[in-house]
């Protein structure tokens, strides 16, 4: 007799989720509107090019920062490159050699423990690094120049260990010509 109770109630609750889903349902769909005129001056269109990347040309420096990257990373309290950071200037100096007209400035970075004297000393050891590697890739020495910043100009001000990371780094940046002191 249990049986036959459980099994009328199963019934009894099928035909109303049936029902109430049933009530749901409707036919009539509302058509969308038409979207509101954009002002292609004030947005650019789809394939309009990115925002300062309107020469991202073969040698530029737009595609430098687009195809290659310029940034390469370091291990806490450590100028040593990794295989990562390798990678990284391997590409660099694959295209620094294809394209000689471009200088180089290295610019290292670091946020680690330690006094502010002893993290630009720190930085201008990771932009040395890095120097010299992409140098013993072929990249004429004379092209390049570095200097270690210490802890100016981070990335992002933080004390969590993923958000300093992005501040032990070195920049590549492009130069038409030497800096002036």
């Amino acid at each position: 007799m249990i049986d036959l109770r459980t099994d009328a109630l199963r019934r009894m609750l099928a035909v109303c989720l049936v029902a109430a889903l049933a009530a749901c349902s409707t036919t009539q769909m509302e058509q969308p509107s038409a979207p509101a005129a954009v002002n292609p001056n004030e947005f650019g269109n789809t394939n309009d090019p990115a925002a300062g990347f309107a020469n991202a040309g073969p040698g530029s420096e737009e595609d430098f920062i687009l195809n290659v990257g310029r940034r390469t990373f370091f291990a806490a309290n450590s100028a040593e490159l990794d295989s990562t950071a390798r990678a990284t200037l391997d590409k660099q100096a694959e295209w620094l050699t294809q394209n000689p007209r471009w200088l180089v400035k290295l610019q290292g970075f670091a946020d680690d423990s330690g006094s502010d004297s002893a993290q630009t000393a720190l930085s201008q050891k990771r932009a040395d690094a890095a120097m010299a590697y992409l140098a013993s890739k072929g990249v004429e020495r004379r092209r390049m120049w570095a200097k270690g910043y210490g802890r100016d100009r981070e990335v992002r001000s933080c004390t969590d260990r993923s958000c300093k990371v992005q501040n032990r780094r070195v920049v590549t940046n492009l130069r038409n010509e030497y800096d002036t002191p």
